[in-house]
């Protein structure tokens, strides 16, 4: 299972989801980070202190500091999924399937309705 940090926009209820699912979650107002407009950097490299991988639904500055530096722990960049079962469901499908998440960017996109 996987270690995530799941930044500030990350649905709660996805992350305790993903927490039945067996992953471990830690949110960025569990860890106290909440409310102080921390950079999106600033939260990859506290999630990479951590060995955990980004939970995010920010793709687009994501995938720039993937390119920049692809010697992460892991990002996944979701679609926002109001079916929030259905999109937990999916980032657990789409992680289980990778051996390691390191330097790894995960999109997981919400299904067409």
């Amino acid at each position: 299972m996987a270690r995530f940090y799941a930044d500030e926009q990350f649905p709660k209820a996805v992350s305790e989801l993903l927490r039945t699912l067996g992953h471990d979650v830690l949110t960025v107002q569990e860890a106290g980070n909440a409310n102080q407009r921390i950079p999106d950097e600033d939260v990859l490299n506290f999630a990479i202190q951590n060995n955990r991988a980004v939970l995010t639904l920010n793709h687009q500055d994501f995938v720039r500091l993937h390119r920049a530096n692809p010697n992460h722990l892991g990002i996944v960049s979701c679609t926002n999924d109001r079916d929030r079962p259905r999109m937990a469901n999916r980032i657990d499908a789409a992680v289980a399937i990778e051996e390691s998440l390191h330097g790894k960017l995960i999109r997981v996109v919400r299904p067409s309705q």
